[in-house]
């Protein structure tokens, strides 16, 4: 079969092109996250015309002046929008556009009282501006319901085909129809069924979800896809995400890709070391009371031990105490075996759910960060035994181990505590790819927002030990007839 040239596939793509209305996307969202960041800086306005003007005793504002005021407040609110993905309406679910919101909303007014604090050479009260902010909070809403609306009910979910292989997909299949208003799988089929079929199938959809198929299959239905403008989503492989971070050479008329085999340069390392000591000693200083509080619960609860300490891997798998709030039992893995907390898991104490909801059990490791065993940001350190359980079924489990380990990552903000090790892999091998000193600083920023996001601390399932799934009886199932049984419900 030829993959170019399919007049059938033409009369499709011409279909396709009169209905999609993805190319305004862009332009609508831009608008109106414009339309909500002016709207934001008014009420701002107001109270600064209204009581904040009058407070600058050492400064006379005129025009220029406010206006410049005015435009700093608009980029600030425009800088954390983006850093939280308060912009990102149609990407995210409703709940966590209207959080990245109101977290965005928070800082650019905090950081704006300090502002009027330092123009007014003095302390101001934030009376007026927790006024504001709650103002903002309610337009802002109402502004985001309107657009969700409208934005929903302009782009449909886009209709997909699950083009798998060998590895279990039933689990992709689920994380998909979790968000149903975006994506919606109707069918699937086997990428052993041939490109003929699958060509013929692809026809009736919109778009394909390419799985974790081989390299050489893959690339036949991704040139299909490619030539036919069909858009399709690809599952990377873990030499996909190391070539993401690849230098591009263009000395000769061949086209290279550099991948340099080392992690973080000098300097880099350099960098990332004094934000960690800029970051983590403030913080242990500012939360010390918290720390205090929490110690002498735990302390009251049991009388058992505060702190709970635990040998982990960092770098190149150097082993080292983690220390972190005891949330569990005392003795709580006496019977030997190394295991993740499972949903439910009966082993936490009351106080320790509370302290893992809200990651205050994680605080103590701030020393870790102080003493060099571990960075801010980077991949999540693991134990020894459960590296080598991961690494009999994938040996690439180690690259992880390239930088150190972190108490906040890109697994932990975009995965969840049950992560699987293939995808918490990737997504730590995309971080040390593609490393700056600006993704370290959104990747801490975000943090905040993970935090409040009740399904990132998701235990394992019951009867796991590690994340590891192992291929259950779902997965077995033809993904065919779990498909059409998630249409028809």
């Amino acid at each position: 079969m030829e993959i170019i040239g399919d007049k059938a596939g033409e009369r499709v793509n011409m279909e396709r092109e009169t209905k999609n209305y993805d190319p305004y996307k862009r332009t609508i969202l831009f608008f109106a996250s414009l339309v909500n960041i002016i709207l934001m800086t008014l009420i701002f306005a107001y109270a600064w015309y209204g009581y904040y003007a009058s407070t600058m005793f050492q400064i006379t504002f005129y025009r220029k002046g406010h206006y410049a005021l005015l435009a700093l407040y608009a980029l600030l609110m425009f800088f954390f929008s983006t850093m939280y993905g308060g912009l990102k309406i149609g990407q995210l679910r409703r709940i966590e556009v209207m959080l990245s919101q109101y977290l965005s909303l928070v800082f650019t007014n905090i950081v704006a009282y300090f502002i009027i604090c330092l123009l007014a050479f003095g302390i101001v009260s934030p009376t007026y501006l927790f006024l504001v902010l709650l103002a903002e909070m309610v337009v802002s809403t109402i502004w985001n319901f309107i657009i969700i609306h409208f934005y929903n009910r302009i782009f449909q979910p886009w209709k997909i085909l699950l083009i798998y292989g060998e590895r279990p997909a039933a689990d992709l299949v689920y994380k998909v129809e979790a968000r149903r208003d975006k994506y919606a799988i109707y069918d699937a089929i086997n990428i052993d069924e041939g490109i003929d079929a699958i060509a013929e199938k692809m026809k009736s959809f919109q778009a394909v979800i390419i799985g974790d198929i081989s390299a050489i299959k893959r690339n036949d239905i991704l040139k299909y896809c490619y030539a036919h403008k069909v858009r399709a989503y690809v599952i990377p492989k873990v030499s996909d995400i190391i070539l993401m971070g690849a230098d591009r050479i263009h000395v000769f008329d061949t086209p290279f890709l550099l991948s340099k085999g080392y992690t973080l340069s000098f300097d880099q390392r350099l960098a990332k070391r004094a934000l960690d000591l800029m970051i983590a000693v403030p913080l242990t200083v500012i939360l010390s009371p918290v720390m205090l509080l929490t110690a002498l619960a735990i302390r009251l609860y049991d009388r058992g031990p505060v702190f709970y300490k635990q040998v982990r891997c960092t770098k190149y798998n150097r082993e080292f105490e983690i220390i972190k709030f005891r949330s569990m039992i005392v003795n709580a893995e006496s019977d030997g075996v190394a295991k993740l907390a499972s949903e439910n898991d009966s082993r936490i104490t009351p106080i320790g759910h509370f302290i893992r909801a809200t990651r205050i059990d994680e605080l103590p490791q701030l020393l870790n960060i102080i003493r060099g065993d571990m960075s801010f940001v980077g991949p999540r350190p693991e134990r020894p035994e459960i590296i080598r359980e991961y690494c009999e079924d994938m040996p690439e489990f180690n690259f992880r181990t390239r930088v150190k380990a972190g108490l906040t990552g890109f697994a932990q903000v975009y995965g969840k505590y049950n992560t699987t090790p293939y995808d918490k892999l990737k997504l730590d091998l995309f971080y040390i790819e593609n490393y700056s000193f600006w993704m370290d600083l959104k990747l801490i920023l975000m943090t905040v927002k993970t935090v409040l996001k009740k399904d990132a601390t998701e235990g394992v399932a019951e009867g796991q030990v590690t994340a590891q799934k192992e291929d259950s009886g779902q997965d077995q199932e033809s993904v065919e007839e779990i498909v059409k049984e998630i249409v028809r419900k």
